[in-house]
C-alpha cells in the first residue's frame, strides 16, 4: 500500500471549502478550516453541537476568533502519524445522535435480501444473487419507494412467496432508520475501525453523512464507514445492534463541509462516492462507486422521516444515507465473495468532502471508547470552556 498523501483527504476546492472537525489539544476542541487553514475556535463553541444550533454558525465557522493552527495538510500529515492510541483527528461530531438509513438503493436491497435468504452463509450468496435477479426481473432503481408501482410489485413478489422485509423498506412508504452509534463513539479519519472476532461475512459500507441540528435543519456533510457484519444481520435482522454497533464500527469525517454558495445539498444529490478496499497481507484490490443520484429516496425525505414532531433530537443528529455498494468479488474460494482481512485499508472518497481513510482490526484489539460525553464535560470544565 502506498504512503497517504494529507492533500487526497481534502477537497478538491479546499479553497473554497468551509469545514469544521475536531482534534485533541488537551481535549477536543472544535476547528474551523478556512481557504485551507485551521483555527481553534473552542473559545467561542465548546462542541460542534453548540455550534450547529447557533442561529450564525456559518458566521462563527467563517470569522470567529481563535487559535491558528497552520495549514490543513500539516494537521493531517501529523494525524496520519499519530498513535491510534491517541489520535489527533477525532470524528467531527460529538454530542449528535447517530443514526443511519438502510436499503436505500436497489443493489443494497438486493444484498440485504441475499442475507437474509443465506441466513448468513457467504457461500451461498452467488446462487440466490442469480435466482433474486431473475425473480425481480426488472430494475428497481426506477421504483419509487410507496408508488402503486410499487405496491403492486409487493403484492406479486407476496403471490410467488418471495417477499422479504427488506423489500419492505426498500420499496414500501416508510424508511429505515437505525441507532448507528452511541454520540461520542464514532472513531475519525487514520483510526482504526473495529469488527466482532466472531464475524467471518463483512464489509465497509461508503457512505455520505448529513450534519443536522434539532430544528431538523442540514447544514453539511461529511464521509462515513457503516461498518457491516453482514453474517450477523443475515442470521436475523433483529441482531440489528450486534451487527452495527460494536466497538470502533463508526468512522465519520475526515470533516464536516458546510452548506454555502459553493456547497449545497444539490451537491450531494449529485455526488459520487468512491470505495478503495487494499489488503495488506494479500495484496487484494477491490474499487468501487455510488452514485448518489441513484438513491431511492430523497435526503430530505430521509431527514424528514429520521425527525419531526414525534422524535427529537435535542442535540442534534448525523444521518448516514445508505449505500448501494455491496462488494461481492471474491476473495480466496471462488463463490465465496468479499470479506475484510485485519490489516485492511479503507478509504471512502467523494471529490467535494475529500477522503475518509481507517484501517480495519478486530473491535477487541483496537482502543477501547472510555471518553463519553461526562468524560467531555468534566475536560471542558477543566479548560474552562463551560
Amino acid at each position: 500500500m502506498q504512503p497517504i498523501s494529507p492533500t487526497s483527504l481534502l477537497p478538491a476546492d479546499l479553497a473554497q471549502a468551509l469545514l469544521i472537525g475536531r482534534i485533541w489539544r488537551d481535549g477536543p476542541c472544535v476547528v474551523a478550516v478556512r481557504g485551507g487553514e485551521v483555527v481553534d475556535i473552542t473559545q467561542t463553541v465548546a462542541t460542534v453541537a453548540e455550534l450547529f444550533e447557533r442561529g450564525d454558525a456559518l458566521d462563527i465557522a467563517r470569522h470567529a476568533p481563535g487559535i491558528a493552527l497552520g495549514p490543513v495538510q500539516a494537521l493531517l500529515e501529523q494525524a496520519l502519524a499519530a498513535p491510534a492510541s491517541q489520535p489527533l483527528l477525532l470524528a467531527p461530531c460529538d454530542l449528535q445522535a447517530v443514526k443511519a438509513c438502510g436499503v436505500t438503493f436497489a443493489v443494497s436491497l438486493l444484498e440485504r435480501v441475499i442475507e437474509e435468504q443465506a441466513g448468513g452463509d457467504a457461500a451461498r450468496a452467488a446462487s440466490l444473487r442469480a435466482a433474486l435477479q431473475m425473480t425481480l426481473g426488472g430494475d428497481l432503481s426506477a421504483l419509487k419507494p410507496g408508488s402503486d408501482a410499487a405496491q403492486r410489485l409487493k403484492q406479486q413478489l407476496q403471490q410467488r412467496g418471495a417477499w422479504s422485509q427488506y423489500m419492505e423498506v426498500g420499496i414500501g412508504p416508510d424508511a429505515e432508520v437505525f441507532t448507528k452509534a452511541q454520540p461520542m463513539s464514532s472513531v475519525g479519519c487514520g483510526a482504526q475501525v473495529g469488527l466482532l472476532p466472531s464475524s467471518a461475512w463483512n464489509n465497509p459500507e461508503p457512505e455520505i453523512v448529513l450534519a443536522v441540528n434539532s430544528r431538523g435543519e442540514v447544514l453539511g456533510a461529511t464521509l462515513g464507514n457503516d461498518v457491516n457484519l453482514r453474517d450477523i444481520e443475515g442470521r436475523s435482522a433483529l441482531l440489528l445492534g450486534k451487527a452495527k454497533d460494536n466497538n470502533g464500527s463508526c468512522a465519520i469525517g475526515p470533516f464536516i463541509r458546510l452548506f454555502d454558495e459553493h456547497f449545497t445539498l444539490d451537491t450531494v444529490r449529485q455526488a459520487e462516492v468512491s470505495l478503495l478496499i487494499e489488503g495488506a497481507d494479500d495484496g487484494f484490490v477491490l474499487e468501487g462507486a455510488s452514485f448518489m443520484r441513484e438513491i431511492s429516496r430523497d435526503p430530505l425525505d430521509l431527514v424528514r422521516q429520521t425527525a419531526g414532531q414525534y422524535h427529537q433530537y435535542p442535540d442534534g443528529f448525523m444521518l448516514f444515507l445508505g449505500t448501494m455498494f455491496s462488494p461481492v468479488k471474491d476473495r480466496g474460494a471462488q463463490g465465496g465473495g468479499f470479506t475484510h482481512h485485519l490489516g485492511d485499508r479503507v478509504t471512502i472518497a467523494s471529490a467535494a468532502l475529500g477522503a475518509l481513510v481507517n484501517e480495519v482490526q478486530r473491535c477487541d484489539a483496537i482502543p477501547p471508547w472510555t471518553f463519553g460525553v461526562r468524560a467531555l464535560y468534566q475536560n471542558l470544565a477543566r479548560r474552562g470552556l463551560l
